[in-house]
């Protein structure tokens, strides 16, 4: 009997194996909305077949059309790879991003990364706990922060992660594991924020829930053992956006003020800009990108109407609006006297066909660049064409420039 059953088992093994395949192959062409994760088998496919797939999965979930996906547009059951996918880590996915990662695992590179430990895989970091979680640090549900203190006998540095997500979704959650792990290991601390977003006020009081949250950690400089002269913001298009804002911002410090949350500065020592926007008045991004006046009509383009609070185009010019556009116009804040910069932008520099190439096109990058050239204001930059050898690393221009010596020299999590 035991040598029937020897013989059975391996027999049995070898159709039920064959059956899954053969299921698998099927859902592969059968449902595209089946994204990277996961995948198998990738190396017998062609380029054109990948391209292919990851359109139609854009196009099936991409709500809100603007040519990229939120972590929010990912199916819940896939968001695992989000980080992976994102690799200038904006917390949204492009397309380049999502064909780059499935090129990578149909030549074979995925296999050769699951052999590494987890420990030693670049943007795997394993997850960091927050010293202090979900802190309220303003009076509205979203205006909550993450911190990470550094083991120091001295008060530490801090760098903060702004998400992106267009100012209409996104979450602190989507901060690097691999920036926060050389952060503290280089004796710098780290913070994560949440802030209101556009559906529920307008651009310029999203800004200043960004600037208490900084203001709330200079707060709290006491307890958490935190430097207050040496602070850096980044993030990735909304993130990014937001952390210019900061750095080129006069001071909003309110020595009078009753909150003394309000009393501490809101300046930055340095920034991080990666693919985002050169200024919030996007009237001016006609000029920035080249893109035809029509543009945001022929694109679709609504997301400026909620920042400024208004309901159709020809409001755009209203005393309203011009205010608001006004108060976050960061090119117009720009002097002298503003922190470095590190601009980060690897996208495409082909002429935008969609509005999400014009919101996150490299000519906004390039513009600032040429804007803190003429300044005086120090910025890096790092495009497409960059050469490896120039490119510079986002977390080590911060820690030059908190003066900290870098101990652990992993390359930040932007490219």
């Amino acid at each position: 009997m035991r040598a029937k059953w020897a013989l059975f088992i391996p027999f049995t093994v070898a159709i039920v194996a064959v059956a899954l395949n053969t299921a698998r192959a099927a859902g592969d062409d059968e449902d595209p909305r089946r994204p990277v994760t996961g995948e198998r088998g990738q190396t017998a496919q062609t380029g054109q077949s990948i391209e292919r797939r990851v359109k139609q999965y854009f196009a099936q979930n991409d709500s809100n059309k603007d040519g990229k996906l939120s972590r929010d547009e990912f199916p819940a059951p896939f968001r695992r790879a989000f980080d992976r996918i994102d690799a200038d880590n904006d917390g949204q996915v492009t397309l380049e991003e999502d064909l780059a990662y499935r090129r990578s695992r149909a030549s074979g590179a995925q296999r050769f990364r699951n052999r590494i430990p987890a420990r030693q895989r670049p943007g795997t970091a394993l997850r960091t706990k927050p010293t202090f979680e979900n802190v309220s640090y303003g009076p509205h549900e979203r205006n909550v922060l993450d911190f990470w203190k550094a083991e120091s006998d001295k008060p530490t540095p801090v760098v903060v992660y702004i998400h992106g997500g267009g100012f209409r979704g996104g979450d602190k959650k989507g901060a690097n594991q691999a920036n926060i792990a050389k952060c503290l290991a280089n004796g710098v601390s780290f913070a994560a924020i949440n802030y209101r977003f556009r559906m529920t006020t307008t651009l310029d009081n999203i800004m200043l829930d960004i600037a208490r949250a900084i203001q709330f950690l200079r707060h709290k400089s006491g307890q958490w053992n935190i430097d207050k002269s040496r602070f850096a913001a980044y993030g990735g298009s909304a993130g990014g956006g937001a952390s210019l804002w900061l750095a080129v911002h006069d001071d909003l410090a309110d020595p009078k003020s009753n909150d003394p949350v309000l009393r501490q500065s809101t300046r930055l020592t340095v920034a991080g800009h990666l693919n985002s926007q050169a200024t919030y008045d996007c009237e001016k991004w006609t000029q920035i990108v080249g893109v035809p006046s029509s543009w945001t009509t022929e694109m679709g383009m609504t997301d400026d109407l909620d920042f400024y609070g208004v309901k159709s185009r020809d409001q755009v010019d209203s005393p309203k609006a011009r205010k608001i556009r006004r108060k976050v116009d960061m090119l117009a804040f720009m002097d002298k006297g503003d922190p470095p910069l590190f601009l980060h932008n690897v996208g495409p520099k082909t002429e935008p066909q969609n509005k999400g190439r014009v919101i996150h096109h490299p000519r906004h990058a390039i513009y600032l660049k040429k804007q803190c050239d003429r300044l005086g204001i120090e910025a890096a930059i790092v495009l497409a064409d960059t050469p490896p050898e120039k490119k510079a690393d986002m977390l080590d221009f911060f820690f030059k420039h908190f003066k900290v010596k870098t101990k652990v020299k992993d390359k930040s999590q932007v490219s």
